[in-house]
């Protein structure tokens, strides 16, 4: 760590944690993005695709995170999926819960339909298997990286510019 840097843990679930991950990979002030299956505690104890994100707060802060997960997922859609990619931000402190449910207030009112995201306690961590870690990063010519992921990367650097990560494309 340097001089000034205070990092901080983060869950975020809502949609395949393939695309999860490489959202959060692509934005300055992200250290690390640990993708694999999350749960909460009673009545979300169920394993959900999600990442666990450790970013710098002096780059990048946890409203901004927040947008950026919101805006990059259905987290309006009440979908039948919901169980497998629930639309959650996991938190690891009182503190972090409270400025959550504060940026999703905030940001409701740029959406017409509610959103579904939930802010929910950190309770667990399972990893992936190994092949499918940065999956973007190491397969960025495959299909669905072509269809679903970089549509998204391309909406990041418009709508988040200060915040995007210099990219190869």
């Amino acid at each position: 760590m340097h001089r000034g840097e205070v990092l901080e843990r983060i869950g975020f679930g809502g949609g395949c944690h393939w695309c999860t991950e490489a959202i959060f990979q692509a934005l300055r002030g992200v250290h690390q993005v640990e993708q694999g299956f999350i749960r909460s505690i009673p009545p979300q104890q169920s394993w959900s695709e999600a990442v666990i994100v450790q970013f710098d707060t002096a780059v990048i802060d946890l409203p901004t995170l927040i947008e950026v997960h919101v805006r990059t997922h259905s987290a309006t859609s009440n979908h039948s999926m919901r169980r497998a990619y629930r639309s959650a931000v996991y938190t690891f402190s009182g503190e972090q819960a409270a400025d959550a449910h504060f940026a999703l207030k905030r940001l409701q009112r740029d959406f017409e339909a509610p959103i579904v995201t939930k802010v929910l306690a950190f309770e667990d961590f399972r990893p992936s298997d190994g092949r499918f870690q940065s999956y973007y990063v190491t397969n960025p010519e495959r299909p669905f990286c072509k269809t679903y992921i970089e549509p998204k990367l391309a909406d990041i650097r418009r709508r988040f510019a200060a915040y995007s990560a210099p990219s190869d494309a």
